[in-house]
């Protein structure tokens, strides 16, 4: 990371990660109930409380936005030129997310410029990944308050839409940063392989064929929202990541 923000040209301040091995009290909090069906793992509890530490810092401080990346992310060339002020922020933003996880997701259609071929979206839909985003101080306080007492996915508390209601989510379009793993994949995620792993062991891994009946249905349901998300001016989108090497 010291070398990517160097790449850049951008300051910033490493905030060390919880170990949850030391901090066993933090496992023991309890968790969201959207967390019934799979609980969090000792990693994804120790990574909920990184993030509350960055947030501490931005609530305290006296910026109107801070912004918070992982220790896996690659940026665009031109991501400098965009984080080196805060000027191109919607007055209105709550979350500004900077970074593309490669999955579908659901963007208003209506475009705010943020200059140097970024543009911003209102995002409609979960777009799961915490490796990259920028928030305001006052949301950074909300973040802190809604997890003093339960243990949360960070990216399900900033970007499910049933957990963030009420905030002011854009996705920044291209992307500015995305995990090692969809560029270089020199950098597996940890997390990922915790997942997985704990996914096979209770079974939801294994893919059983769907009747004709339920496959039928299911397609009709994804018809009738791609008609419904025309209608509210919505589109579907993989949000693409911006060039990381500059052309010339």
């Amino acid at each position: 990371m010291s070398r990517e923000f160097a790449r850049i040209g951008i300051g910033f301040e490493r905030v060390a990660g919880i170990d949850g091995k030391q901090h066993p009290d933090l496992m023991l909090q309890p968790q969201h109930a959207i967390h019934a069906t799979r609980p969090l793992s000792g990693s994804e509890i120790a990574c909920l409380h990184s993030h509350r530490a960055c947030w501490t810092i931005i609530a305290q401080d006296g910026a109107p936005y801070g912004a918070v990346f992982e220790d896996d992310m690659v940026f665009s060339s031109k991501a400098g030129a965009l984080l080196g002020d805060t000027s191109w922020v919607p007055a209105d933003a709550d979350v500004v997310k900077l970074e593309t996880f490669f999955s579908r997701t659901v963007i208003q259609r209506r475009r705010t410029p943020a200059g140097h071929g970024f543009s911003m979206f209102r995002l409609r839909k979960g777009h799961p990944g915490a490796g990259g985003y920028l928030l305001s101080r006052r949301t950074a306080r909300d973040f802190l308050q809604a997890t003093a007492q339960a243990n949360i996915a960070v990216d399900d508390l900033i970007f499910n839409p049933i957990m963030s209601a009420g905030k002011t989510i854009y996705q920044l379009v291209p992307a500015l940063c995305a995990q090692d793993q969809f560029v270089d994949g020199r950098l597996a995620s940890l997390l990922d392989q915790e997942r997985d792993a704990a996914r096979t062991a209770s079974g939801l891994m294994a893919r059983q064929r769907k009747p004709m009946a339920v496959r039928i249905s299911r397609e009709a349901g994804r018809t009738a929202r791609w008609i419904a998300d025309f209608c509210r001016f919505r589109q579907r989108i993989v949000v693409p990541l911006d060039p990381v090497e500059a052309s010339d």
